[in-house]
């Protein structure tokens, strides 16, 4: 594992371009184009602010993502700290100076575009963690330092996102980092004893939630007590879901949304809106594309020849599980409203933006697959 860089293979551009998961590639252009679709139907069938945006967001971060997979893994490896550390200082800086909207404080206002630095922290902290994992001896991975340090770490930036307030998001960040230290191979042990301290803690918690966020937890146990209130997204989401049948209504021809009954369609019901449209075949091919895209991204970490690709791609597979199936429980009902976005899917130019710098680590991992990182 400790050999140096400069012993790693050189490959010529036409091996690079060789190299390239031409699969992942076009499962991850495939849904973007499905994105696309979807995003027009949300603007009532017209080219308007949502779908002209999306489209050239996608497009210009598309581009992004294939230029960075050029950049050496172990350029990666060499950043993950300096990574974690600027995005830290983003959240540090959004707490104080940063955009609000709809009652948080979320963004840094670049001129050009609104940045949310708690989408880039998604994988900020899985390449930090990779990059830690990377150096400890696996008998060493269960030592208090080792199991400390990353806590704190990851404590860092769940704080400052909770501060904003976004819970839903600071939630995605913990199980991005906890992912990573389950695969390092923390025993089961430590798990369960965080998840008795979480029970315990629970009550007290709860207690200094927001009042909307109180409302959501409520909710979800029993959306039908305010059916016109707290309660009607998430009714409205399991209607236009139950309505779109085996093949759905067809596209642009979603009632739920195209009568208004259906907020958020862009962004965290947008598998709502699809589902609506193409039913539960439809659904289950979108379902398809995001299992093949998660499949491709393990077999990069597998052909990976060092631990820091490896713990890369096999907790941005976890991050990116996780973010789908959270998506999905949400838009059903079987999980309270947080505000998690479908991978490329939905609408969101800081969460786009994140998702293809992570895709472009994954393709940096195949490109030089046989990198030896020290």
């Amino acid at each position: 594992m400790i050999t140096s860089n400069k012993f790693s293979e050189k490959k010529t551009f036409f091996e690079k371009i060789k190299s390239i998961d031409y699969i992942l590639v076009a499962v991850i252009l495939f849904i973007g184009i499905i994105s696309s679709f979807a995003m027009y139907s949300t603007d009532g069938g017209q080219f308007r602010y949502h779908t002209n945006s999306h489209i050239i967001k996608f497009s210009l971060f598309f581009i992004l993502f294939i230029i960075l997979s050029f950049i050496r893994i172990g350029f990666w490896h060499s950043l993950a700290y300096i990574f974690y550390a600027m995005v830290l200082g983003m959240l540090v800086y959004v707490l104080w100076f940063g955009v609000t909207a709809q009652g948080s404080q979320r963004w840094m206002n670049l001129y050009l575009f609104n940045l949310q630095p708690s989408e880039l922290m998604k994988v900020a902290i899985i390449v930090c963690f990779a990059k830690f994992y990377h150096k400890v001896q696996p008998l060493d991975i269960n030592k208090i330092k080792n199991i400390a340090s990353p806590i704190i770490l990851l404590a860092f930036p769940v704080y400052l996102v909770i501060a904003q307030p976004d819970l839903g998001t600071s939630i995605l960040i913990a199980a991005s980092g906890l992912a990573v230290i389950w695969l390092a191979g923390v025993k089961v042990k430590y798990f369960i004893y965080s998840f008795l301290a979480l029970l315990v803690c629970a009550p007290f918690v709860v207690a200094f939630l927001k009042p909307y966020q109180k409302m959501r937890i409520l909710t979800f146990f029993n959306p039908e007590k305010d059916p016109t209130g707290a309660g009607y997204q998430i009714l409205q989401s399991k209607i236009a879901v139950g309505s779109g049948g085996l093949f759905g209504k067809g596209y642009l021809k979603g009632t739920q949304s195209y009568l208004e009954y259906l907020p958020e369609k862009h962004t965290d019901f947008i598998f709502t809106l699809f589902s609506e449209e193409f039913g539960f075949l439809g659904s289950s091919i979108l379902l398809m594309l995001y299992f093949v895209m998660l499949f491709r991204i393990i077999r990069i970490g597998q052909q990976s020849r060092s631990y820091f690709a490896k713990f890369y791609c096999f907790g941005f597979t976890s991050a990116l599980f996780i973010y789908i199936v959270v998506n999905m429980s949400m838009v059903l009902g079987l999980l309270p409203i947080v505000g998690s976005p479908l991978p490329i899917m939905s609408y969101g130019g800081s969460a786009l933006l994140s998702i293809m710098i992570g895709f472009s680590i994954v393709m940096s991992c195949k490109i030089y697959s046989r990198e030896i990182i020290s």
